[in-house]
């Protein structure tokens, strides 16, 4: 079962910008990991292959946000900050988890919260406020549902799959990354982790069916003191065309709603391919 959890944050003194980095943020939740279950941090610590979770960049809380409202300008979220989070600022981190086993491992985490407890960013102490899981007007990242719910609330019908990525998004082609979200890019990446962890195995999808109709994209460049990722920012609406049989356009909409929880590409436990469904209203 995916959740989508919203950690609300509170800095008890500044945060310095160096600290605020995807490698740093992966270190933290560690840490709460850790805190819980020693063994299964130092597991995920030392995994290379595809781990059951995913972040976000720490954002500041802004209830005025057009994302927090829903709106399609907001979709790109702070995924670097050049100056450091004062003492005192209301903020958010993101955590996904993709299956039961690590979510009943850290259900000890949630039940004991100790708003009291510090969290250590950095020089930075944190303590972490409140938590949600389900779905808030003012706040499009948080919710939970079960694999079956997702394949069966589906569309059989809708045709048209917009996906804003709201942080920077690259896919592995090779030995090298590719910016493109191209068809193959997004929908196999959410394929696999699909299969990898809902017990609802699609062993292919119409992926000749999928075109992009829309698409409104930029670059943008995250570097830090050990590396530099180029990935993209945007929107892009793709179309199934063509006869399709309703089961497959059901297969394709499921994988298009798991976006909100698994995210696409490479780097996700870092921060990046946060991606989810837009809606029209």
């Amino acid at each position: 079962m995916p959740h989508s959890l919203v950690l609300n944050l509170l800095p008890q003194s500044p945060i310095p910008p160096q600290y605020l980095t995807g490698r740093h943020l992966h270190a933290l939740f560690l840490t709460l990991v850790s805190s819980v279950d020693s063994t299964l941090g130092d597991r995920l610590h030392d995994s290379t292959a595809d781990k059951a979770f995913t972040l976000s960049p720490l954002q500041i809380s802004n209830t005025n946000s057009p994302l927090l409202k829903g709106g399609k300008g907001g979709s790109k979220l702070q995924y670097s900050h050049q100056q450091p989070i004062p003492a005192g600022t209301p903020c958010w981190w993101r955590i996904s988890l993709l299956d039961d086993t690590l979510f009943g491992k850290l259900t000890q985490l949630w039940l004991n919260l100790n708003p009291n407890r510090p969290w250590h960013l950095g020089p930075a102490d944190l303590y972490i406020t409140s938590i949600q899981g389900t779905p808030q007007f003012i706040q499009p990242w948080a919710n939970a549902s079960t694999y079956a719910q997702l394949y069966e609330e589906a569309s059989d019908r809708n045709s048209s799959i917009n996906l804003t990525f709201s942080t920077p998004t690259a896919f592995r082609q090779g030995q090298y990354d590719t910016t493109l979200p191209t068809r193959e890019s997004v929908f196999n990446s959410l394929l696999s982790r699909w299969n990898k962890y809902s017990g609802i195995e699609f062993p292919q999808i119409a992926i000749e069916s999928i075109f992009p109709s829309f698409v409104n994209i930029h670059t943008e460049i995250l570097a830090d003191s050990r590396s530099k990722f180029i990935g993209i920012i945007g929107e892009v609406t793709y179309k199934i065309l063509g006869a399709v049989e309703p089961i497959e356009i059901k297969q394709i909409n499921a994988l298009a709603d798991f976006a909100l929880y698994t995210g696409v590409g490479r780097k996700t436990t870092m921060g990046m391919g946060m991606t989810r469904r837009l809606y029209s209203p």
